[in-house]
């Protein structure tokens, strides 16, 4: 497995795409490849799974080693410009109008105390997002004797487990 993780805070990442005054420098192989990406709303910090043939193999079981980006601060060389000048897309007034509720910060508030109700153990095994009315807990590793415990946890806040045909998670509705 020829993989390592990135970690970025959303800003820095938004920053990027904005073409705004940072630059990674060429420690990134020319050859990586971006598998996956996720943001944790909770951490602020986005994880991108890279694939390289430059990367040392690692075991499969072992969880996916984080590759130290070098970050260096100069003003971008190159802007990122649309071909031709258009309307609005779809996305844009999307994130216009998300960007615009008032009631975002609250969500993300009330999620982040749902999850202080998990012991620091508990969440090191867990991945929290908020979805739609509810905060959706995901397993991030096999849970044994844990289920339990965490179990009582979302039930005290509300919260069911829902089992899938692949993935199986808790939900627990925002108030």
């Amino acid at each position: 497995m020829k993989l390592r993780a990135l970690k970025l805070t959303p800003e820095l990442l938004v920053s990027f795409l904005q073409g705004k005054a940072c630059a990674y420098s060429s420690n990134l192989p020319k050859d990586a490849e971006l598998l996956d990406a996720k943001v944790d709303l909770f951490t602020k910090q986005v994880t991108l799974i890279v694939r390289s043939e430059t990367f040392e193999d690692v075991a499969e079981s072992m969880a996916v080693p984080e590759f130290k980006l070098t970050i260096t601060t100069a003003e971008p060389q190159l802007a990122l410009k649309p071909s031709a000048p258009s309307a609005p897309a779809k996305a844009d007034i999307k994130a216009e109008s998300v960007g615009a509720k008032a009631t975002q910060p609250q969500v993300s508030r009330y999620a982040a105390k749902m999850e202080n109700e998990f012991s620091p153990e508990q969440r090191k095994l867990l991945s929290f997002t908020v979805k739609d009315d509810c905060v959706v807990v995901k397993p991030v590793t096999f849970l044994k004797a844990e289920w339990e415990d965490i179990n009582e946890v979302v039930r005290s806040l509300g919260g069911k487990w829902v089992k899938g045909d692949i993935i199986s998670y808790w939900e627990i509705p925002l108030e």
